[in-house]
């Protein structure tokens, strides 16, 4: 009896770490990550701006007001969130109030 304990002790030990794995890297995955910057020098080229109502409509003719990331088809923020992703900023977010020149009304 003694070996099959120790056997039913090692799947429990076994299943309880396969579990214990899975929640932490669940919680990195859910962990946020960073905001982009308007000092960052890929998004300043793209004329990334943190508030679109402060966008320069004399620099950005292609600019027009209610404009914003959180409107945009690039935007993989859910809809009513305060930030989300954007496949021109990798492996950070955008701001659902920023504004870029590679803006495209959602469709």
């Amino acid at each position: 009896m003694n070996g099959s304990s120790n056997a039913s002790n090692r799947r429990t030990f076994i299943l309880q770490s396969i579990a214990a794995t899975g929640l932490i890297a669940a919680a990195g995955a859910a962990q946020a990550q960073p905001m982009a910057s308007e000092k960052d020098p890929a998004a300043a080229g793209l004329g990334y701006k943190e508030d679109a109502t402060k966008v320069d409509k004399a620099k950005f003719p292609k600019f027009a007001t209610g404009q914003n990331c959180g409107n945009c088809a690039l935007y993989q923020g859910k809809a009513g969130s305060p930030a989300g992703g954007c496949p021109l900023f990798a492996g950070k977010q955008v701001s659902a109030k920023a504004w870029c020149n590679s803006w495209v009304k959602k469709g």
